[in-house]
């Protein structure tokens, strides 16, 4: 049996402050209404406030979809490592 203490990985790592800036990203865009409350420039006759909205919709999406896709690799990553760490243990 090895004396050698178990080592895990950070909790906070640069790929998880991604996701969370990709996850609060939306919240901070749609929270501050005075970036776009205002009817200028228009888009095929409509009015800034909303399809700046409709378009955060899509950014939404693609940003809540990137965090996933981050996170899952990040999850592979940490059982690949805790299974790595876990057989050198018995081995040794």
């Amino acid at each position: 049996m090895s004396e050698a203490p178990e080592v895990n990985p950070p909790v906070v790592t640069p790929v998880r402050v991604v996701i969370g800036l990709c996850l609060f990203a939306p919240f901070v865009a749609m929270l501050w209404v005075g970036s776009y409350a205002k009817i200028e420039p228009t888009l095929i006759g409509i009015p800034f406030f909303y399809w700046y909205q409709m378009l955060w919709v899509v950014i939404s999406t693609a940003l809540t979809m990137t965090a996933y896709q981050l996170w899952q690799r990040d999850q592979r990553a940490r059982a690949a490592v805790s299974s790595g760490s876990a057989k050198g243990g018995a081995d040794a």
